[in-house]
């Protein structure tokens, strides 16, 4: 019996000692490879709604939400900028408007809330002292290889 209870007590401590090295030797993206998704998903976002594909739109507005949370649950500082302060300061309220432009599909206050959020990108550069980081509405589809038009029914 206590041969089995030191077997299962090493075999734990094996296990956990894993456990910690395949975590800390995880792969942990950087500030800036969330930032180049974040804007790769902005412009798939703009092209969505102006297609008036609401369901992509909603999709990638979502896909926004949860890479900027990952991004500042990952790197809540980054070059001793608040980012996670930042990013709620600035791109909660443009991010809730875009989400009722998209919920309501009215393509005239998804352009405006749209330009409202693309302008908080820009103070959010401007203040973390990246100002030369200017986003604007895309003008060529990021990827070629997408439909951006709604699936028909």
């Amino acid at each position: 019996m206590k041969t089995f209870a030191m077997f299962a007590v090493l075999s734990l401590a094996v296990a956990v000692g894993a456990a910690d090295r395949s975590a800390s030797d995880a792969y942990l993206p950087g500030f800036g490879e969330f930032m180049s998704a974040t804007q790769m998903r902005h412009a798939k976002l703009w092209f969505a709604g102006d297609a008036q594909n609401w369901d992509l739109a909603a999709f990638e507005l979502d896909e926004i939400k949860e890479g900027l949370e990952d991004a500042t649950r990952l790197h809540p500082t980054h070059e001793g900028i608040p980012v996670a302060a930042m990013i709620k300061a600035n791109l909660d309220g443009p991010l809730t408007g875009l989400a009722k432009a998209v919920e309501a599909k009215d393509k005239r206050e998804f352009t405006r809330a749209f330009d409202v959020l693309t302008a908080a990108c820009n103070a959010c550069h401007a203040a973390a002292a990246h100002a030369f980081i200017k986003i604007k509405r895309p003008t060529a589809l990021p990827i070629s290889n997408q439909d951006f038009a709604p699936a028909s029914k």
